[in-house]
């Protein structure tokens, strides 16, 4: 009989679930972006909620038919942002409340993670044993941009804020630009493409990129930065109807948040003598971002695959997975 382990991730922005196997093959995986009204930058978290919910039956009405349930060992879901005190978002209770109906039907455990750890885990663990040392995690999202100094242990992860941004996030410079030049949230996306065609033609040199005067200069200090200044030109911008093309500026800020994130990633693993660097996240699965960071010559940065950066269920199911087959082989 095989084992499968099920994972559930329902954040703010995107229902997912995920079977994967004893060899962390993935088996079943859907993941969709949530309904965001036009010109919104966002949802209220009943509204989530509420979306989760309808959501989820229907995936796993599809689920078991690609699997058999008697063959699910555990369950493993994303039941708080970060693993801190104080951590909690009501978007998350979806997944935990489903999470809990399925594991006392089956009569498996239900295993609890951050969604933190879920990001990382997708992006780790889906290719590679979690690392036995220390290692470098950016946390790239729509909401969080977080440079953090992680270790594996017996729970997931344990991971402490080591640098990032001071203000707004990465996700929410992109998403709030786009959104004030009339794109559908979350915007990130739409502007990759475009970035993309336009640095494809310099080869993803940022060097050589067109300066359009709207993006400042973002210098890290101490593994910590600012964006909401960069926010402010770019509103300026897009109010001003500015005669610049809006291809340009665009590939410049694709450019600009590449450069500072590249640079802080090399700033705190030499400080902190980190040799491997992970990043996930919707920003992280950028690419554009990704091929800046190849051209860049650093090859410490592991992204993984793209469709695993975003918000998804893989990594709970893999986390899932670990923790199982620990508690196994301690009472076994």
């Amino acid at each position: 009989m095989k084992s499968l382990f099920l994972g559930i991730d329902t954040s703010n922005y995107r229902t997912s679930a995920a079977v994967v196997d004893a060899g962390g093959g993935i088996l079943f995986q859907k993941a969709v972006l949530l309904d965001v009204p036009q010109g919104k930058r966002g949802l209220r978290q009943s509204d989530a909620f509420f979306m989760h919910s309808n959501r989820l039956p229907e995936y796993f009405e599809e689920l078991f038919e690609s699997v058999d349930p008697a063959n699910i060992k555990a369950v493993g879901v994303s039941e708080r942002p970060r693993r801190i005190e104080g951590s909690y978002m009501p978007c998350f209770l979806a997944g935990v409340n489903a999470a809990r109906e399925i594991a006392s039907s089956l009569r498996i455990p239900v295993y609890g993670f951050t969604h933190q750890e879920g990001h990382a885990a997708a992006v780790i663990e889906s290719c590679e044993n979690a690392p036995s040392s220390p290692f470098l995690f950016f946390h790239l999202s729509g909401g969080t941009t977080e440079a953090l100094l992680c270790e594996t242990d017996n729970r997931g992860y344990r991971m402490e804020i080591i640098g990032g941004t001071r203000d707004i996030s990465a996700g929410q410079l992109l998403d709030r630009f786009g959104v004030a030049m009339g794109m559908p949230f979350p915007s990130g996306r739409y502007l990759d493409d475009i970035a993309y065609e336009v640095l494809d033609k310099i080869s993803f040199d940022i060097r050589k990129i067109r300066k359009t005067g709207v993006m400042p200069k973002i210098v890290p200090s101490e593994g910590y930065f600012n964006l909401s200044g960069a926010e402010t030109r770019l509103m300026r911008y897009a109010e001003a109807n500015d005669a610049v093309p809006f291809s340009d500026v665009t590939a410049e800020l694709f450019a600009s948040v590449s450069e500072l994130l590249i640079n802080d990633a090399k700033a705190l693993s030499k400080k902190y003598n980190l040799a491997k660097i992970y990043m996930a996240g919707g920003v992280a699965s950028s690419r554009t971002f990704r091929a800046i960071a190849q051209t860049s010559g650093i090859t410490e940065i592991r992204f993984g695959s793209p469709d695993l950066s975003g918000d998804n269920a893989v990594g709970t199911a893999l986390l899932a997975k670990r923790i199982n087959e620990t508690c196994n082989s301690i009472t076994s």
